[in-house]
This record gives structure tokens, sequence and C-alpha cells, in this order.
């Protein structure tokens, strides 16, 4: 693959004129509206039923629109949302200690090293104070002080405590109250509910989204469902790494299906790698926990300052300790962003002086935490992750540090939308992480759950409206042709999948695929690596449609066939990754190239010639993919060198 093609678009993401601050608001004040009396006559499909999906199907659904949903779950409320540990961000200034919207907007634009839309971000932030009302109305057990008011803690790249949270469970107690939100819909008759579906094809008809293809994944059959918009709000790829904090279910399938149909996917190379996980432990593992970024707050990071040390860390004393990101970044220490976190405990992992067995892992120290605070305290505030801990490792974080080690986690590339949260393909609208939006090349903890319950419940029932108003739908029977095309092109690649009968497992050839992305499409790049990535994947794929072993049958419960198409999927997705890292020959965020960075190993951005959105333009299997541009404007947070020192 290359991307040297004339043909390249410069895109435009509708971005309202105006202050900053009054661009939202203008811009609800002039979208069309629905009457109420309308609404029943439009139908929705959403894809996916996390916070973003959720939130969307019970907001549509209150406003009077036909919604129906579909997961590959057996319950809608077993969506990955539920792993989100640590809290969610609002600048509601609750501690008095300087928050603000402008200063949540500021830390999320600085956060993702100047690669995400300042409208959007804005946006994000300015609806983050009604987030937690609603969430508090509904049930949400947010922690709370002793008065009763709402407790907050601090997170990553900020200065000031925004992050609400319940206890180590808040994506879960999230979920829960948008879960109550949609099922009271499902139980009225306005929102039709799927589970063990999972999506297999978009359909078009005249150049818009009209429906999709899915496959019960229980009884093998392909069934076919149209609407007058789409939804994916399916969640993003860092399994395509194989090792990664992502449920095993959670795929880009949906997402890279919807690519293959004309909708762009932007910045593949911007993946996020969490730095407070518990380090691999050999090859039996199929996926890595993840440590909630909240425990930073409290814990300390540290390495020995001998390389090699072997002793237990208690016999380590303090003055033959180094706490590096302490030394290093004395304004931000313990909490400066994930990516900043993850390079620098790689750093000294490479240098010699990380602990473990394997020497991949630093320690993430409680001691003084428990000291200052009392174990009881500590306990109240993050004992479930603790417990985790302590089952997983079988070590007892309260009297010995964690070991923890960067991990693959959470994706800021996605399809391209504009600012009403629209593909470049009309009616096909994709939130939270499945999109690009918001993040830039980095996101900020306790960002996630931000995005996805604001562009559920405060952005998409604007947007959605305005694309009904502003335009005519006939209806679609799903006698359509497009509808039988996209059911046997589903049907036949299974068909292909199970003829192959080769010799190899399919996750010989996931894991294999893993080990070339950490390795050369990890946390550290460069071009001879990034051009071996996409030279063996390619190797690998047509070894996978040669030889992959798919056993059973497609005619009933399957899940080597599931992973299998997945598989094929992240072949694909991978090789797009690797290409985008390869153009984008500069470091931000989680991109990080090593031929682009300042004598202190920090990233080094190149403004002049990648302060854009790179866009990805599918021209067929094995064809060049078209590498589209939206240029990003910073007009309010003026573009510098990303600091935390």
């Amino acid at each position: 693959m290359t991307s040297e093609n004339s043909k390249f678009k410069k895109l435009d993401g509708n971005v309202p004129t105006g202050p900053i601050a009054d661009r939202w608001k203008s811009h609800k004040f002039h979208m069309k509206l629905v009457n109420p009396a309308n609404k029943r006559k439009y139908s929705v499909i959403v894809v996916g039923t996390g916070l973003a999906g959720a939130s969307a199907a019970a907001s549509m659904a209150e406003l009077g629109y036909n919604v129906t949903t579909f997961c590959i779950q057996d319950s809608p409320r077993r969506a990955h949302s539920i792993a989100a540990q640590g809290g969610i961000n609002s600048s509601k200034n609750y501690p008095n200690d300087g928050d603000s919207v402008y200063r949540l907007f500021y830390d999320t634009v600085k956060g993702g090293d100047y690669r995400a839309r300042e409208s959007n971000v804005y946006r994000l932030a300015e609806v983050s104070s009604g987030i937690i009302d609603q969430c508090v109305a509904q049930g949400v057990p947010f922690a709370r002080e002793y008065g009763g008011t709402l407790s907050n803690r601090s997170f990553g790249g900020a200065q000031v405590s925004r992050t609400f949270y319940a206890r180590g469970q808040t994506g879960q107690q999230l979920l829960l109250g948008a879960y109550s939100a949609m099922m009271k819909e499902v139980h009225k008759g306005t929102i039709k509910s799927y589970t063990r579906r999972e999506m297999t094809d978009l359909v078009m008809v005249d150049g818009k989204a009209r429906g999709i293809v899915v496959r019960n994944v229980v009884t093998g059959e392909f069934e076919k469902y149209t609407a007058d918009a789409i939804i994916l709000a399916t969640g993003g790829y860092g399994n395509v790494y194989y090792l990664s904090t992502n449920a095993k279910a959670s795929n880009a399938s949906a997402a890279f299906r919807a690519y293959k149909k004309g909708a762009y996917f932007a910045n593949p190379c911007y993946t996020q790698i969490h730095p407070t996980c518990i380090p691999v432990s050999g090859d039996h593992q199929s996926k890595l926990t993840l440590m909630s970024e909240s425990l930073r707050n409290d814990g300390r990071v540290w390495v020995p300052k001998v390389k090699g040390d072997k002793r237990s860390p208690d016999l380590i004393p303090e003055n033959e300790r180094d706490y590096f990101l302490e030394r290093i970044y004395p304004s931000f220490g313990n909490l400066v962003p994930r990516d900043v976190a993850s390079r620098n405990a790689k750093l000294q992992c490479d240098a010699g002086f990380g602990v473990s067995a394997t020497g991949k892992a630093v320690y993430l120290d409680f001691a003084d935490a428990i000291k200052r605070k009392g174990e009881d305290k500590i306990r109240a505030e993050y004992g479930n992750l603790f417990e985790m801990y302590e089952r997983i490792t079988d070590h007892n974080p309260y009297k010995m540090p964690m070991m923890i080690y960067p991990a693959i986690h959470y994706t800021m590339g996605g399809l391209w939308v504009d600012y009403n949260l629209m593909s470049n393909i009309p009616g096909l609208f994709v939130l939270g992480e499945a999109n690009f939006s918001d993040h830039g090349a980095n996101r900020l903890g306790a960002s996630a759950l931000m995005q996805g319950l604001a562009d559920g419940y405060f952005v998409i029932p604007y947007t959605i409206g305005n694309y009904f108003a502003s335009g005519k739908f006939e209806k679609i029977d799903l006698t359509h042709p497009e509808f039988e095309k996209a059911l046997q092109e589903s049907s036949s690649k299974y068909k292909k999948l199970l003829a192959i009968n080769g010799n190899k497992t399919v996750n010989e050839f996931h894991k294999a695929l893993g080990h070339i992305m950490w390795e050369y499409v990890g946390m550290g790049r460069n071009e001879a690596g990034l051009q071996k990535a996409i030279s063996e994947i390619q190797a690998l794929r047509e070894d996978f449609w040669k030889n992959v072993k798919v056993s059973g049958s497609s005619v009933d419960v399957n899940t080597e066939l599931e992973k299998a198409g997945r598989v094929a999927d992240f072949l694909d997705l991978g090789e797009l990754m690797a290409l985008d890292a390869l153009e984008r020959k500069e470091s931000c965020g989680g991109h990080f190239r090593e031929e682009s960075q300042t004598p202190e190993n920090e990233a080094m951005r190149d403004d002049e010639n990648f302060c854009h959105v790179a866009a990805w333009e599918y021209q067929g299997d094995g064809a060049k993919p078209i590498r589209n541009i939206e240029e990003l404007k910073f007009e309010t947070v003026k573009l510098t060198q990303r600091s935390y020192k």
C-alpha cells in the first residue's frame, strides 16, 4: 500500500463559525427540527449498546423515533463500557480548585497533542456538566463527601480534580444508568432490541446509508434491516494487537466494513498505550488487565536506581529509588498524560531499570498514601481494584507495591465524522470510540465515558433530527437489490473461510499479527520497522487465506468462525494502521516516531506538514487507499510544544 494519489480530497468538518463558546448553542438553534408528531415516521438503527449506543437509543426513542438496537453480547449491559474503572470528567468545579469549561477544553486539546478538532472538544467540555446531572437523576451512585456533595479525584493531564467516580466501577454504574433508560423504552415498544447479532455489512441505497446486514451468532442466519439512518457505536480496534485491555468480543468489524463501503477511516495509527496494566506473564494469556489510572492519583511510580536490582521493594531504601515521573515532570508528577507515562516506563525498562522476572515492569507504590490517609480510606476509594490485583497476581498491594507495565488500551482513530457526527456517507453517524473526533492523538483518562455520553445524550438527538428534516426519505423495502447483494457478500465471506480447511488456527494468525503490531507499530515506531510491518502483514494475510483452519459449520454457534471474520478484518486494518504511521512523519501523543523526538525523548510534532487529520479512503482489496486530509485550525488554543514539566 501507498497513499501517493493525486485524487486526495480536502475534507470539510462543517464546523460552525463565530466565537467558539457560542458555536454549539448557535448551531443547535439554526438546525432544522422534526415536528414531534413526525418523529414516529423516521427509523434509526443503533449498532452497539455501550455508553454511546445505549444513551443515543434511549434519547432518540424518548423523542419519538423508531429505534432498533443490535449488540453482539447476550445483553446490552455486557458492553465493554463496564470495564472503564476510574471515572468520568466534568467541568463542574465542585472542589473549587480552578476548573472551568475552558480549562477542560484546554487540557483536552493539549492532552491530544493538538491533533483534535477544536470545536468538537469545546462542545464536549461544554456539555460535560449536563452528563453528571443526567446520571445522578438516573441513580448512578457516584462517590460523595461526608456532607453529601459529589466527590472528585485527579486524573492524568490535569492539575485540577474533575473526575467523578463510583469506586473502581464507574463504567459499569454509568452503563447501568444508560441501559435502564434504554430498557424502559424497550418495554414501551419504542425500541426493538436484538442481541447476539454481529453486523457484517452496511447497505447503501442511492448513496445513503439505509440498512445493515447482521449475522445471528446463535443460529448462523443472516438478517436484513432497513432504517432512515444508521448509528455505529461499536467501540475501538485495540484487539488488532491480540493482547490488549479490551474484552475479546470487542472488534472493529462493523466500522471496518463501513470503511470498505466508502466511509473514511481517520488517523488509524493513533493508539493509546495505557501505563497502568498488569504485566504480561506468559504466552498463555489472551488479554491483559487494566488497573485504573485513578491509582496514579495516590500511587507513586518508581524503579530502583541500580540496574538489575532484584531485591524485594520493601528492602530498597528511599534514597535508592527513582521516582522518575516526579523527577522529570515536577509540575504534573505521576499525573502526566498516559502517553508520557507509558513512554517513560518503557524507557526505564529498556535502560535496564525494570523490575519483575522479565524486567518489563515498574512499581506503583501506595505506602505513602496509606501512611497519610490510612488503609481504610484507601480501601474505600480503591478496594475493588486492589482486590482484583491480588486475585490475579497473588500479591497484596496494601503491603507491597503493584507492578505495572504499559499495554494497548484505547484507540483515538476511527471513522471520520463532521461536527454533526455524520461520516462522509450521508445517514451514517458514528459515536464514541468508533469515531475519531474528540481526543486527537492521545485521550486523557476519564474522557472516554464523557465523550460516549455526550455524543449519545446531548449531540446526536439534535444532529440526526437536522439530517431527517433536511431531505426526503423514501421507504426502502428489504427486497431492494442492495440488501440482497450485501447479504450474499456476507454469506460468501463466511463460506470462503469455512472452505479453506487449512492447518493453522485463527488464534495462531491473530497472535502473529499482534506480535508484528506490538513490535513495529507499538510504543516506538520508525520507518524501517513500519515498512517491515506492512510487508509481514501482507505475507501473513496471504497465508491466512490459504491455511486458516475454521472448524464447525455456519448454521449454529461457531466462535471460531466469528473470530476468523474479525481476524480477516484485523489483518487489513493492521496494514492500514502501519501505513498511516509510516506516512505521519512526526511524533504526537500516542504516535511516537523515533526519528522525531526532542533531545529529552519527548514527542516532536511537525505542525507545518502534519497539522491535519488523515482520512483514508478504500479503493478495493489490494489497491492503494487514498489519504484525504482535513486541515486543523487552532484559533483558541494556540499551537505550542506540549510540556508537563
